[in-house]
């Protein structure tokens, strides 16, 4: 059981990557949406990947671990969501995360959440949540972090929850954040002379140079042209989203000029292009490696399987922490 940890709601495995990478084995995961199970059999092929809805899996069928990691849905804490918070069925999946904890009894556990889950109305569905961790036996702490102080070139505000067990007689102490912040032109500034492939919707073929480089090539909407969606090849991206509409515009482009109320346009006299980033460009900001293959044939799987990791650089950052507290 040393180092042997599993994953719940493991998407395709950013979180996961990130503690392969500081020294932990990933052994068993589960994940029950169908358009992500071959990216992740293809880029964890030693971890046994359980399908079914975590809701039907006794916590006997789930191999013993030092430690539980992974992220129940957050859409219904969004910010940007429904906002039904623990009423909506996936914000009661945290639940089943809770239940699992409670079963298997690991040393620790990290999950992970929009910022969100911490909005007024969330407040008490949260303070809630943490006092059933500490319940089942663990010592919690919370924290709101921002991935670009964690080596991640982006903002993007997530909600970290760790638990120790009691009987280790201490609690886990975030770590401080990096001094230097990373930037689209540490990201992706290699890739602009390679020209991503547009796609509306089904890719009829893929990019033999750079994998994944696809760009949906959509429209934009009153929403989405209400605010500046552009940022600087200086600066840290905005969040990448799982939505392909959603993702950010490719920094060759001028900032949009705001000439409404919440109403923007594109400059005419950009030096360059207005266009989404691609998948790929949106994994190099979320940190993936060039060689983690995201496996899908509509744009919009690609796009939502990136948007919902855990940035793998913010993961490994957590992950060696606990694997130096716990002396791994």
């Amino acid at each position: 059981m040393e180092r042997n940890i599993i994953s719940l709601f493991s998407g395709c495995g950013g979180l996961d990557l990130g503690f392969r990478l500081a020294g932990f084995n990933l052994v068993w995961a589960n994940e029950c949406d169908r358009t992500i199970w071959d990216t992740y059999n293809f880029n964890h092929p030693e971890t046994v990947l359980d399908r079914r809805d975590l809701r039907k899996i006794a916590a006997a069928e789930i191999p013993n671990c030092m430690g539980i990691i992974g992220g129940p849905p957050c859409q219904s804490w969004s910010e940007a969501g429904a906002k039904r918070g623990i009423a909506d069925d996936r914000g009661q999946l945290f639940w089943e995360y809770i239940r699992i904890v409670r079963d298997k009894q690991p040393l620790f556990f990290l999950a992970e959440n929009v910022s969100g889950i911490l909005a007024p109305r969330n407040r008490q569905a949260f303070t809630y949540i943490v006092s059933q961790f500490e319940e089942i036996g663990y010592q919690v702490s919370c924290k709101l972090l921002n991935a670009k102080n964690f080596d991640v070139p982006q903002d993007r505000q997530r909600v970290i929850v760790v638990g120790y067990r009691e009987n280790l007689g201490f609690g886990f102490e975030f770590p401080a954040p990096e001094n230097e912040v990373l930037t689209l032109r540490d990201a992706i500034f290699n890739l602009e002379s390679i020209a991503p492939i547009f796609v509306k919707s089904k890719l009829d073929n893929y990019h033999l140079q750079i994998a994944n480089h696809e760009c949906a090539d959509l429209g934009f909407s009153s929403i989405y042209m209400s605010r500046n969606r552009v940022r600087s090849w200086s600066e840290p991206s905005f969040t990448i989203q799982a939505s392909a509409r959603h993702a950010p515009l490719h920094p060759q482009a001028s900032k949009m000029i705001l000439v409404g109320k919440d109403k923007r346009i594109f400059d005419p006299n950009s030096p360059g292009l207005y266009r989404r980033l691609s998948v790929r460009e949106c994994a190099r900001i979320q940190t993936f490696p060039d060689d983690f293959i995201f496996k899908y044939q509509y744009i919009a799987d690609g796009y939502k399987m990136v948007g919902n990791a855990v940035p793998v650089n913010l993961a490994k950052v957590l992950a060696s922490k606990i694997f130096a507290d716990l002396k791994c």
